[in-house]
């Protein structure tokens, strides 16, 4: 059965960190909708003044987030001692779990094009072991299509399988069309699925997406994208339906507001870091 477009939120333009441009597409108010999505922030921009000061210090409690850069490049540093820096067409994971601490630098480049997720943890995982891990251009599985192509940037798409995280699961395709193209992705029916449109206005299952909007989709095994004028750059992504209260505030997503106080008890007596090798400014 071919999916189709459920809802649709379209991004706006905001700040965030110290002052780094972006499209926000999905946050707190599109939590019930995107669930197991909790944000999609889109960063598209050929002016290194818009992002260059970056994501200074700061917390994370309950999540993982995924950052995929298309172009540009992204430093991370962390509190387990992780400094790692992605590049064109790159993914760095990060599970926050029972907290860490991170930065994010973003050099100046021709043009910054990525997306950065997060991801909810179950109840049972949010306090597992903070973990970092980066999925390099070389062990990213390319599958070529019929008007086009697709990237297995985690998951699983058919029988091609890239890296996965072993708490919830991410079939994350970055899927590029050719213009004038139409062409139908398999999709486990077993998943929750979305899609975000990168770049281009596209048709999904018929149903006009413009750029820069993240759509659900309803149940199915399948679905059907055609690009409009010119080529386009559709995200999707796939995961196991996660049905939890979900207590969000600022960068720590509990399951109860007792929960989240702690976080930030923690964060004041300066014991939220379970897991910590060294983090030096």
């Amino acid at each position: 059965m071919e999916r189709k477009i459920e809802k649709t939120v379209r991004g706006f333009a905001t700040t965030d960190g110290a002052g780094v441009h972006l499209i926000r597409v999905l946050g707190n108010t599109t939590v019930r909708d995107f669930s197991p999505i909790l944000m999609l922030d889109s960063f598209d921009s050929a002016n290194p003044e818009d992002y260059i000061a970056g994501f200074p210090t700061h917390p994370h409690r309950g999540i993982e987030t995924i950052s995929y850069v298309v172009s540009g490049a992204m430093k991370h540093k962390d509190s387990l001692g992780s400094s790692d820096t992605i590049e064109d067409g790159e993914v760095q994971w990060m599970t926050a779990g029972s907290g860490i601490m991170h930065e994010e630098r973003i050099p100046a480049a021709k043009r910054l094009l990525g997306v950065q997720l997060w991801l909810n943890l179950p109840a049972s995982d949010k306090m597992v072991p903070p973990a970092y891990h980066s999925v390099r251009r070389d062990d990213i599985p390319e599958v070529t299509l019929n008007g086009g192509s697709l990237r297995v940037l985690t998951g699983q798409y058919k029988d091609v399988k890239s890296w996965q995280s072993k708490y919830l699961p991410l079939d994350y395709y970055d899927v590029a069309l050719e213009a004038g193209a139409s062409l139908s992705i398999e999709t486990d029916p077993s998943r929750v699925f979305m899609l975000f449109t990168l770049l281009g206005d596209i048709k999904a299952a018929g149903a006009a997406v413009a750029e820069k909007t993240a759509a659900r989709l309803t149940s199915g095994d399948s679905i059907h994208l055609e690009s409009a004028e010119g080529p386009a750059r559709v995200l999707l992504m796939g995961s196991a339906p996660l049905d939890e209260p979900i207590v969000w505030g600022g960068p720590i997503v509990m399951n109860t507001e007792a929960e989240l106080e702690n976080a930030f008890d923690e964060l004041r007596a300066g014991t939220f870091l379970k897991d910590r090798i060294s983090y030096d400014n």
